[in-house]
């Protein structure tokens, strides 16, 4: 009971937490707009290997700053749950996918200084788990209006269902944008469903956030609900919690720009936090020699 009731708060933050947000209406960045296809790569570095893992990352996404690489990545570090980075990695489709691994090692082999460094981060991992979702369009609630460039912070909501319960999952989340609509809220959440890395039916919740102050407010979710849907509903929607998931988990992490690689249309609304580095440019050596090969032409 007490995962449900936890689930239950923390689902309906979403909620409580687009109240209190009253961002203007704007145009979207299209190129910062949450992808058809998510690969999330989970790492938990070793004890103590942090900032050796930080430095090396960092280096890596400034190299590939000045490449031409198969694809870009949004890392994620968390301030809740396991301490853990998260790679938010951006796709078109499956096709896109697998196009990328095959390019990216055509990229390491011909930068052996990068594959290098990759290696050694790789010897600094714990443990690692990738999970790939694709987006649910007729979910989620404005996730049009999302631009990924804007976040600073990410809240994001793993549901694990009971097997053949996935329509109780979409019963429920319809129910909360019906809510969203009838109080007009304006702060966004898109929806994925996992399709490889669970082994049980999974859906990711995605609250892309610019500051920390929608989660203030996390008491009053029921009360929220029964005034934009009505008791009836904020019952439904407790029963559904209790019957169909099998677990739940929230968790929040904080962007790190320094070690994210995004396009620069991506970046174009807020180019001096996606490009400004706090850390010394350790340029790879074959990076160094392509820059002058480049100068001299």
């Amino acid at each position: 009971m007490r995962s449900i009731r936890l689930f239950a708060a923390g689902f309906l933050i979403i909620v409580s937490a687009s109240i209190l947000s009253a961002q203007d209406n704007k145009v979207s960045n299209l190129a910062a707009a949450p992808p058809n296809l998510v690969v999330l790569l989970h790492q938990e570095i070793q004890q103590g290997k942090t900032t050796e893992r930080q430095k090396l990352e960092s280096a890596i996404s400034r190299a590939c700053d000045r490449l031409e690489t198969p694809s870009h990545w949004i890392d994620l570090q968390s301030l809740t749950g396991a301490q853990e980075a998260l790679f938010f990695d951006p796709f078109d489709s499956f096709e896109d996918l697998g196009k990328s691994k095959i390019e990216w090692g055509q990229f390491f082999t011909a930068h052996p200084e990068l594959a290098r460094m990759q290696e050694e981060i790789e010897g600094l991992v714990a443990s690692d788990r990738t999970i790939i979702a694709a987006r649910r369009n007729d979910l989620g609630y404005l996730a049009d209006s999302i631009d990924l460039s804007e976040a600073r912070y990410m809240r994001v909501l793993d549901i694990r269902l009971f097997p053949g319960h996935e329509n109780d999952f979409i019963e429920a989340i319809k129910i909360l944008a019906d809510a969203y609509a009838k109080i007009q809220a304006d702060t966004p959440w898109v929806v994925y469903q996992v399709d490889v890395g669970v082994p049980t039916p999974a859906f990711l919740v995605f609250m892309p956030m610019p500051e920390l102050k929608p989660n203030d407010d996390l008491l009053s979710w029921r009360a929220n609900l029964v005034e934009a849907e009505g008791e009836q509903a904020a019952d439904t929607f407790q029963r559904i919690a209790r019957e169909a998931f099998a677990s739940t988990e929230t968790n929040l992490y904080a962007v790190r720009p320094e070690m994210s690689h995004v396009s620069k249309e991506f970046a174009a609304n807020d180019p001096e936090f996606w490009t400004h580095y706090t850390m010394p440019d350790p340029v790879p050596a074959d990076i160094q020699q392509k820059a002058k090969q480049s100068a001299t032409h």
